[in-house]
This record gives structure tokens, sequence and C-alpha cells, in this order.
């Protein structure tokens, strides 16, 4: 054997020692049950779990029979898994699965496969806002279990903290009408639990809150048995209303107006009450979910601290993705000693509040706020913030890092607090197609050897919203595991594809090649937050006349349409349906972008006075859209099924109605007209048609009018118009049945030729 190999195991025996000195679970029964639900045979593997010091998996095939090996039950099912999308034989994705027979394997052995991240990490807050608040167990245990083949194991755990907050509230003498009437409804609450907002669309359902009760205690007994260690809700300070108008000599801000609504009340950590409240909430929850080892508390997402004595600083506005500059100015104007002071006084206050009643447990808070309002969190006030806190006792999320890179070097590595690294991706739930893979491969490279790491601890994905672009996140943890990171991503893809489709023929992989070149080479999708105004495409805009300077899509257009061309060239008479979603994903992408060109051209044609340029264009826009809404009545999600989705979670009509509204709110409207109007803008059958053109068309026909008339459009009279037509929209009662095109690859080919077209 050689020298290098034996050092290799001599290494994994250390690690195993270490491991098994440390008392960590040896039970392969979770992740066998977990790979039986995946699909996978999981009687004829061996399973063995080896503790070590780090996370690990090794993978032996001998005699056509696989055993596996791991520091833990999620290394036992991430390396099953993996090794059998190496070998082409499991694709598991929020689009559906494919598994094939584990006859035949050849024999073979991985050797020990360790992650470079003690944890990995997953979900972000909104993420239960955009797209669990319809979840039932049967959704959540498929997540988990495909969380388990993706190597995470410490994702957020949101749901259900309603049932707590309620009973804190009972305890300190509200009654539940109150209670209800300041909490948002379940789409909403992510921002209410960030203190963000409260009360909006309120009241929350008693109903809603029961059944997220028991689906915690559903999803924490999963992610318990399978040894994740899940981040649970703690106490940061913000308050009902109702509560502050009963302690009128309590410490209390009321905090700015967070995109246009009504300022929140926060609690100063110093208040006597702080540690009462936090307590008591860890107490309640424990006594409800069981304890646990991480809690998050985020006091100031997108959220001024008030650093002047008298508070005053709180209620500066906010403006897209950054604070007003006010409230940068008045913190600048405090002597530094006195604006550090605060800032550690709250970080050391919120850090006792967490560990109050959980006195081993480690505070976790995300650091997008740290780019979002880098006006204000300066390195020396990030520095200040976290002096006060033990450096292996705080988790810092620095989760946007293909939006705001560089935060955790600015601020030496968070100050030696452990810290993950990690991308958002998705914002909202949009699903523009895009991600930009080998990006992700070199930056997650280099970063475990940065002499500037710091106390780097794990890796983690945060999207705001799920169902869209499952290769980046299938591709980014994989890398996590240091498993491809050495290899070009063309070379990832050839394996990832086999195993998606079931074959994969050079030129499939070359026309995949060409698609990554033309969109997932784009790191973040900038049109999704252009002059203000949120939407993934120019289509899921609110409409206005600055539409016709809107600029031209990241990515290559060309290059994306090549590469559909190449795979339809490719794929064989009847295509995998995997094979078949991927082709409409990538189609629909092409052609919105195609849709945009003409929407742009219409609006700048009768701006112009060009009515003929104008009229042709508004019609091929309109038919674009008709045509591309027809075509995805097949793929996960339809505005249809998250109706669906809302309404099965009501029990009587009147909250069927309810959470409908809320569903079609969350996707649309959001807090109205200002900015956060289509953030959460979807690519689904039933929008394209049923909401967004009608918008435009509304928009088309008024400036058509004004260009007959030689007068200028009223935009005020026009602006007025749509958002009636949204309010009536979302209270129309219409369920948008989903509709199946009969022969996607057809409709493909068409709409290809369409969008095409001069």
């Amino acid at each position: 054997m050689k020298r290098p190999a034996i050092l290799a195991i001599q290494g994994l025996l250390l690690l195993t020692a270490a491991g098994a000195a440390q008392g960590q679970p040896r039970d392969t029964d979770p992740a066998r049950a977990a790979l039986s639900r995946l699909g996978i045979a999981a009687p004829g593997i061996a399973l063995t779990i080896r503790p070590a010091a780090k996370p690990y998996y090794r993978v032996r095939v001998r005699n056509g029979r696989m055993a596996v090996e791991g520091s833990s039950a999620i290394a036992l099912v991430h390396g099953a898994t993996q090794y059998l999308q190496q070998q082409g034989r499991v694709s598991l994705s929020w689009e559906g699965r494919r598994i094939a027979p584990l006859t035949g394997l050849p024999t073979g052995d991985t050797g020990p496969v360790a992650s470079a991240f003690a944890l990995r990490t997953y979900l972000n807050t909104c993420t239960f806002g955009y797209t669990t608040p319809w979840w039932a167990w049967g959704r959540w245990s498929d997540e988990i279990d495909w969380m388990a083949a993706r190597g995470i194991d410490t994702p957020l755990a949101m749901e259900g903290q309603e049932y707590v907050w309620r009973a804190l509230w009972r305890d300190q003498g509200l009654n539940d009408a109150a209670i209800a009437s300041g909490l948002s409804a379940a789409p909403f609450l992510p921002w209410q639990r960030m203190g963000n907002i409260a009360g909006y669309r309120a009241p929350l359902s008693a109903g809603w809150i029961e059944k997220k009760h028991q689906l915690q205690r559903r999803i924490l007994g999963r992610m318990r048995a399978l040894g994740m260690k899940p981040i649970l809700p703690a106490f940061s300070g913000y308050l009902p209303k109702a509560f502050a108008d009963r302690h009128p000599k309590a410490r209390i801000y009321r905090m700015r107006a967070w995109e246009g609504f009504p300022g929140t009340y926060w609690l100063d950590p110093s208040d006597p009450l702080f540690a009462v409240l936090a307590r008591r909430f860890t107490q309640l929850y424990t006594q409800t979910y069981g304890a646990g080892d991480y809690y998050l508390a985020d006091a100031f997402n997108e959220m001024v601290p008030p650093i002047a004595e008298d508070g005053s600083d709180a209620s500066a506005a906010h403006y897209g993705d950054g604070i007003a500059n006010t409230a940068a100015t008045r913190a600048a104007a405090l002597p530094v000693a006195v604006r550090d002071a605060r800032l550690a006084a709250y970080g050391e206050k919120l850090f006792q509040s967490v560990t109050a009643a959980a006195p081993n447990a480690t505070w976790v808070m995300q650091g997008w706020l740290f780019g979002a309002d880098k006006a204000f969190w300066t390195p020396d006030a990030i520095r200040a913030f976290l002096s006060r806190v033990p450096n292996q006792r705080m988790l810092v999320l620095d989760i946007g890092n293909d939006r705001y890179p560089g935060i955790w070097k600015t601020s030496g590595a968070f100050d030696g607090k452990s810290w993950v690294y990690g991308y958002v991706h998705n914002y909202g739930g949009s699903n523009p197609v895009y991600g930009d893979l080998d990006f992700y491969r070199r930056d997650l490279a280099s970063l475990p050897t940065s002499p500037t790491r710091g106390n780097l601890t794990g890796f983690g994905m945060f999207p705001e919203g799920l169902h869209s672009n499952s290769v980046v996140y299938a591709y980014a943890y994989d890398l996590a595991w240091g498993e491809d990171a050495k290899r070009p991503v063309t070379n990832w893809i050839a394996d990832y594809v086999r195993a998606r489709y079931g074959a994969a023929s050079p030129a499939l992989v070359a026309g995949w090649g060409k698609v990554i070149s033309g969109t997932y080479a784009t790191r973040y999708w900038t049109p999704r937050w252009w002059r203000e105004m949120a939407g993934a495409h120019l289509l899921f805009k609110r409409p206005a006349l600055i539409a016709a300077d809107y600029p031209a899509s990241p990515g290559d257009e060309a290059a994306l349409r090549n590469g559909i061309g190449g795979i339809l060239a490719a794929a064989p008479r009847q295509p995998a349906p995997l094979l078949t979603y991927d082709l409409v994903d990538f189609t629909r992408q092409y052609a919105t972008l195609r849709l945009d060109a003409k929407l742009r051209s219409a609006v700048a044609a009768y701006a112009a006075g060009h009515i003929p340029t104008g009229d042709r264009d508004a019609a091929t826009a309109a038919r674009l859209a008709q045509q591309i809404d027809a075509l995805i009545g097949n793929q996960q999600e339809t505005l249809g099924s998250w109706i669906a989705d809302a309404r099965a979670y009501g029990d009587t009509p009147a909250e069927k109605d309810a959470f409908e509204e809320q569903a079609k709110a969350i996707v649309t409207v959001w807090g109205g007209a200002g900015h956060l109007s289509d953030y959460a803008s979807r690519a689904w059958q039933g929008l394209y048609a049923g909401y967004y053109l009608p918008r435009w068309q509304l928009f088309l026909a008024a400036q058509r009018a004004a260009a007959l008339s030689h007068q200028p459009l009223d935009t005020t009279a026009t602006a007025a118009k749509i958002t009636a037509w949204e309010q009536a929209w979302l209270k129309d009662g219409r369920t948008w049945s989903r509709h199946r095109p009969a022969d996607p690859i057809a409709g493909v080919r068409q709409l290809l030729d369409d969008a095409g077209q001069p």
C-alpha cells in the first residue's frame, strides 16, 4: 500500500477515536429509514457509523454489495446518495426523483470523503413565508430527507413558534383577541418575527397556529432522529403594541417604518423586562418542543439599532437595499465610544437572553444586516456589537456572499466568532433560471485555506424561496463536501444529467454546457430590484414608462437559446420526465427574456408616437405571455397549486377564502404598491396570462390612447387604475386550475420559434 493511503487511513482512525470519545450516536436506523423513504433499497446496503472529528463518509462496493460508513446518520445518507448519483443511479430534486436499480454496481472504494465544514446549514427565515406557510407533514418529510441527502445538519426550524409566542403573551396578561390581532397573516410571519412588521392582514388563525404546532413537533422529531441540530427561534426584543401600551414606563422604542409599514416596538435589552421575557420564551419553547443547541435572534434585520440615549434614531426611513443616510449620519454624529458601548451592551444582553434558560446554547444571528445596512454597520460597529460575546458561543450566518461579498473579510471574520459562509441565491421565491456554478466552485475551493477565515465553521445555502434551480443547490452542497472542487463544472454536469435523465450523450452534455454559459454564470439576478422596482423580469414589474430604459438581463441569451437547441436535438424521441421539465424551464426563461424586449420596445414606441410599432410589439408580448402560460402547466408549482395548498389549510369557508387571498398577496402585491410589490414574483402558470399580462395591457392601452390624442400619459390615473385592478384580482375568488399541455416538447419547439422572431 502506498504511503499517502496509509497516512489517510491512520488519520481516519484518529478521527474515529476522537469522535468515539465524544460519545456521538451510532444508530443507523434513522439513516436506513431515510434512504428507504427516498426510494433507495436500503436493506441491501450495509451502514456503519464511525464518529469522527470531521464529517466524513466512505463507500465500498464488493461483489455488487454496497457498504457505507460515516461520521453520522447524515453522513451515511449523503454518502450513499452521492455515490449513487455519481454512478448515474439516483437523482433527487424538488422537481422529482429518479431512482435506478442498485444491481451491477462496480467494485470500488471512494476512500474517506471529508467535509471542510463542520456544519452544513440551510434555509432562510424568509423561506417560511415565501415557500412553506401551507406545507403539511408529507412535504416537510420529503424536504428533511432531501436535506439529509445533501449532507445538511443544521437547518433553520422556524415553524410552530406562534404557539409559543401566544403562550408567552397570554402569560403576560394579553387576551387571545389582542394577541391574534397583533400577529400577521401566515405568509408574512417571517417579517413579524424579525420585527419589521406587526399585525399585517391580521388576525392569525388559531387553527393555523395549532396545525403548525403539531407539525413542528414532527419536524423536530425527524431532524433530531437523524442527528441534525436544528436552529430554533429565540426572543430578540420585539413586542406587540398591546404589551407596549400596558408598560408605559418600560424602555420600549418605536422602531422605524420598514418598507412603508407602521413602526414596530422593541424592548431595550437593558430593561429588566427583557431578561424576564427572553427566559420565559425559551422555557415555554423547551416545554413545548424540547431543548436545542442553536437559537436564532435577529434584533436588527434591516432595522437601525437605537443608539442615541433617547432612541430618536430608531425611526429612520428605509429605502431599497439600505438604510437612509439620516440614520448613519445620526450614528456618526455620536462619539464613537458612546456608539460602541451601546452596541456592545446590546450584543451582550442578546447573548445573555439566549443563554438564560439554555445555558449551553449558541446564539445564532444572520449577518445579512451587515451588508444590507452597511452605511451603519461599519467594521468598527460590527466589532463593537460582537465584542462581549464568547467566540464559541455565537454563530454568524454570513448568508449574502453572492450579493454582498467580503463582509467577513472587512469585519475580521466577525471578530473571531464562529461563522457560516453561504449564499442567498433565491430572493422571494422568484424563479428566473440562474446561478453561477463556476463561481461557487472557485469560491469554495479557496475559502477553507484562506489565512483570514478566522473561526469558519460551516457552509450554507440560504434561499428565501425554494422549488427552482435545483442544480445550484445540488452542486453547492457537493462542493461543501469537497467532492467536486477540483473538477470542471462540465464534468460534474455530466454525472448530474446522467443521474437525472438516465442517460447523458456527449451532445446532451454539450447542450447543458451552453445553458450554463447562457444563464448559470450569473451570480446575482440584478433585474429583480431595478430602480427600486421589484420583479424578476420586466413583465413581472408594475408597468411604468421607465420600462423603455429596461436593461438587458444578465447572461448570454444566444448561448441559452443554442443550449436549448442542443439539448432538444440530443433528446430521445420520448424524453425522460425530468429532461422535459428542464427543457420547459429553460425555454420559459428564454421566451420571457424575448417577451421583455417586446414590452420595452412597445413602451418606447408608444412614448414616441409610433403606434403601429407599439401595436405590433404589444401583440407579440401578449402572445408570448399566453404561450408561456400554456406551456408551464406541468411544472412543479402553478398559481392554482399554490392557492389549493392555502385553501387546504383552512377549516372553514371563511378561513379558506382568507388563506387564498393571503397566498395571492404574498406572490403579487405584498405590502401594497411600494417597493415590495412583485418582490416574490413567480414564473407560474396563471400569473403570466392572468396577472402580469392584464396589468401590462391596462398600461399599454392607456399609453396608446394618450399617443393617439397627442397627450402625455396620465401616470397617476393609470397607476391608480392598475392598483384597483390588483386589489380586485386578490378577491376575485378564481382558483386558477392547472392546465397541462398535451405535448410539452412540441410546445417548446413552437415557443422557441415564436420567441425568436424579430
